[in-house]
């Protein structure tokens, strides 16, 4: 680089910095002095030959650092949106390193080639960032915007290894700036985003920055375009507060003062309150007696004049006494009984139980007068008695399902004593359940045939039941035959559904 491209570049540098800092200084925004580590890379597009296979693959990223301001400048009342400029040096660049076997060395003669470039800018994020407060001190900041970027110095160094002599060299060129091949440019444009947390006087972040231009001319045909991804930790430098504006001195920001040219209270909104009740006197109908916002500034009103206000007064049309908070000796429930002489002034009732309902003594509902099963709870469609449960009902459907006799006989076989287990104990654990037994045949031989089968099979299944200890008076057993087919018998599978035993759940 040109002693008269650096003393230009140098000049440009302050001038950049004292505009930056003196619109800090008359924006009395926070500034921040922020650092930290970062990696950084150069994504390189070309046509060469091989690039993307043989070449692109040995370049990594260089590690470097980050320093210098970030500031915050409130962009409305809230301060939750932000101006975020900033003046950060960065090392940007990347570097390539290319190790070659035995067999390839000997070819041409290098066994180990490295290249670093290292170049140094001075970036000027320009972001616009939203706060979200997570803490009385602490926030979540998410921002992005462009950045500018000025080239500092670069040098690119090379070391060598040769494979024949094992002769290790270094080599350090000084990087230019200019129009002309193998040259930097000056400036650089990209975008970048930041995220991270305001804790209090210290901002943790981590950012990213993309490149838009090319800042390198090769003697190819060639892009390079500047990445760095890093992260930041930063101190703050001074605290600002900005005093927003009040007219009329009454201590409410004139962006929230309802009234902002007459000094009122910070419970009104600004607006004078002279009963002070907290409600402001252009909304207060009783501006000079303290009173509530529900009664649009008056105190509680008390309309039958008994001594007792309306929210305390439960017949507040009607004058009362504070026994019975302001109404008169009440029949709470409209039985003809008063509440002092009802021993149930809550329910309706009748006098030959003293005002209080019928007895409900399983309290489901019906009294025990309509209730068949006055002890045990149950439903008004089954008249008290409960209703017998889904799971129950489902459980003897399935049992019924996997009943099996032998053919032609009221055999039952093996395999279904599990099912019938079951349904004796289901019996067992519900007393008040009583079960039919109903025994169906398909339409293959006689009629009357089939109807007998079916009442052996019925009384088969009852049989068993009783030796499970399941009283018989509890157990119905009627066989039907193939009177009451549940599908046509035109096939084997209707008729293998047409033959079948059916149990089904009562209440005693």
């Amino acid at each position: 680089m040109s002693d008269q491209a650096r003393y230009f570049m140098k000049k440009l540098y302050f001038v950049c910095i004292a505009l930056l800092l003196s619109h800090l200084c008359i924006s009395q925004a926070k500034i921040f002095l922020v650092g930290g580590p970062h990696a950084a890379n150069v994504q390189e597009t070309n046509s060469l030959p091989g690039w993307d296979e043989n070449v692109k693959p040995n370049y990594k990223s260089r590690m470097s650092f980050n320093i210098g301001f970030l500031a915050e400048v409130p962009l409305n009342e809230s301060g939750r949106f932000v101006f975020q400029p900033g003046m950060l040096f960065m090392g940007k660049g990347r570097k390539y390193a290319q190790l070659n076997d035995t067999v390839t060395a000997a070819l041409n003669d290098t066994f180990q080639f490295n290249n670093t470039l290292a170049t140094n800018y001075m970036d000027i994020p320009l972001n616009f960032a939203y706060k979200v407060p997570i803490g009385k001190k602490s926030n979540f900041i998410v921002g992005a915007g462009p950045y500018l970027s000025f080239f500092f110095q670069g040098k690119s160094t090379s070391e060598l290894r040769v494979y024949s002599t094992n002769k290790f060299t270094k080599e350090e060129t000084q990087l230019e700036v200019g129009k002309g091949t193998n040259k930097m440019k000056i400036f650089d444009f990209g975008v970048n985003a930041r995220a991270g947390f305001e804790l209090g006087n210290v901002l943790l972040t981590g950012f990213i920055s993309q490149g838009l231009t090319n800042f390198y001319t090769a003697n190819y045909d060639g892009t390079f375009k500047h990445r760095v991804i890093g992260a930041s930790i930063g101190f703050g430098l001074n605290r600002t507060s900005r005093k927003p504006k009040d007219k009329d001195k009454d201590g409410v920001p004139d962006a929230t003062d309802a009234c902002p040219t007459i000094a009122g209270t910070i419970a009104t909104n600004g607006c004078p309150d002279r009963d002070n009740d907290g409600i402001a006197d252009k909304d207060d109908k009783c501006a000079d007696v303290a009173g509530l916002s529900k009664y649009s500034g008056c105190p509680i009103p008390d309309t039958d004049k008994d001594g007792i206000n309306d929210e305390e007064d439960k017949c507040p049309s009607v004058s009362g006494m504070q026994k019975y908070n302001g109404c008169p000796v009440p029949d709470t429930d409209g039985d003809g009984m008063n509440d002092e002489s009802d021993n149930c002034p809550d329910k309706a009732g009748t006098a030959e139980f003293n005002g209080c309902p019928v007895p409900d003594s399983d309290g489901d509902g019906l009294n025990d007068k309509e209730d068949k099963c006055p002890t045990e709870a149950g439903t008004k469609e089954n008249n008290g008695c409960p209703e017998i449960k889904q799971e129950i009902i489902a459980k003897v459907e399935y049992a019924a399902r996997n009943i099996f006799f032998d053919v032609n006989s009221g055999k039952i076989l093996a395999k279904s004593f599990v099912a019938l287990k079951e349904v004796a104990g289901i019996l067992k654990e519900n007393p008040t359940l009583q079960l039919s037994i109903d025994g169906h045949t398909d339409n293959l031989g006689k009629a009357e045939y089939n109807l007998a089968l079916s009442q052996k099979r019925a009384d088969a299944v009852k049989k068993y039941l009783a030796t499970q200890g399941i009283d018989n008076a509890r157990l119905k057993a009627v066989g039907y035959g193939q009177e009451r087919p549940l599908t046509d018998n035109k096939t084997a599978a209707g008729k293998a559904q047409n033959r079948r035993v059916e149990l089904k759940l009562a209440q005693d």
